[in-house]
């Protein structure tokens, strides 16, 4: 049995965590960086640590690593060699792993919870360009390019024995298809993908969800299909667009609704002002069943989540 679907046969909703960057900002770390959250892996591992705790106190069943844009040419470029880099990435995991096993070690925690999972994030390759193409999707890469890059990555992840792969923030169909293709060589291991999106049918580049969730559906190692760093207003609509020809699990972590400025690095605009809680409750009801939150949601929200989700 999948990980997730372990949990979910307990559960109505599994709960992932939120913000990583944001949230190691709002605690007062510099994270304008090329490296973005990953640079903590290398300067300051323990408050990757914190953040992880402040979740799972919160009531996630799921937390995410910080390799998001942890990647090879990312720390390489840094003048680290590649053993290093290899030793940075598998440590976002060991670091997720740790927390969880003293927070689980607990037996007070385990009232009304199942174990949580660790699922190593793996960013999309316009995360390590680090100018936004994550919200556009226009490489302009092969299918074949984007296995080259994410190849090596996948599997320094996969060696450190998550629970599950996070593909997300993924702007193009042809970039989940890379990862799908590469998951082969690793049969026992599952994902999730979640999609960044411009509106309430399309994702990034343009092409619609509907399509991208009718090929992962023939995907028989993702396990959960959503979207993620998307704008809480289109969130309802697109879980309908997965719903319609696809009958895995789905996924939904929105931002808290601004945008993305690449040149600062910093989101712009209003964030969130209806209860994170409430808005959940409703994705839910729509179909979703895997919950959490991306940039500038915080354990706050998620513990509104586990809120009417376990009450």
């Amino acid at each position: 049995m999948n990980p997730i679907q372990e949990i979910l046969a307990k559960q109505k909703v599994l709960i992932i965590d939120g913000a990583f960057g944001t949230e190691l900002e709002r605690k007062g770390y510099d994270i304008n960086d090329s490296l973005w959250s990953a640079k903590f892996l290398m300067e300051k591992p323990e408050a990757i640590g914190e953040v992880h705790k402040d979740y799972l106190e919160a009531g996630s069943d799921c937390i995410t690593t910080a390799s998001y844009q942890a990647t090879f040419e990312g720390f390489m470029k840094r003048g680290m060699s590649e053993k290093e880099a290899k030793e940075l990435i598998q440590s976002s995991i060991k670091i997720a792993q740790n927390v969880r096993d003293i927070f689980w070690n607990d037996v007070k925690k385990h009232t009304k919870r199942q174990k949580p999972l660790v699922a190593a994030s793996v960013g999309p390759y316009g995360a390590y360009l680090a100018d936004g193409s994550e919200f556009r999707g226009n490489y302009g890469l092969s299918v074949e390019a984007l296995m080259d890059f994410h190849q090596k990555r996948l599997a320094t992840l996969i060696e450190a024995k998550p629970d599950l792969l996070a593909c997300e923030t993924i702007p193009c169909l042809i970039e989940a298809q890379a990862l799908c293709k590469l998951l082969e060589a690793f049969p026992t291991m599952y994902a999730w993908v979640s999609f960044s999106a411009k509106d309430g049918v399309h994702i990034n580049s343009g092409e619609s969800m509907r399509e991208c969730a009718q090929f992962l559906d023939t995907q028989k190692q993702i396990i959960a299909i959503g979207i993620n760093c998307t704008a809480p207003q289109y969130i309802e609509s697109l879980i309908g667009e997965i719903k319609a020809v696809s009958s895995k699990p789905i996924i939904v972590y929105p931002n808290g609704g601004a945008t993305y400025n690449a040149l600062t690095k910093t989101w712009d605009g209003l964030s969130k002002s209806t209860s994170y809680g409430k808005m959940t409750y409703v994705w839910h009801k729509k179909g979703a069943s895997i919950i959490g939150g991306c940039c500038q949601t915080t354990p706050f929200d998620i513990a509104q989540i586990a809120q009417w989700v376990r009450h």
